[in-house]
């Protein structure tokens, strides 16, 4: 049996409280991921070629309000 296949067994096996602990932690930690997998890429300049097509576009007056 894999990690991932004894993790999957066991969040089965949370009663209700556990598994809404188990959200809001997981949520926190993905957030968290997520942000440090930007943070890392825009360092690495894998972001350069959107933020400079979003600056052209500035530029060029042709964005929208969000």
């Amino acid at each position: 049996m894999t990690n991932l296949e004894k993790l999957e067994k066991h969040v089965r096996g949370l009663t209700p409280e556990e598994l809404r602990k188990f959200r809001e932690w997981f949520a926190e930690f993905d957030a968290r991921a997520w942000d440090e997998q930007i943070e890392a890429d825009s360092k690495a300049g894998k972001l350069d070629a959107l933020v400079s097509e979003a600056r052209t576009e500035r530029t060029a007056g042709s964005t929208r309000e969000v």
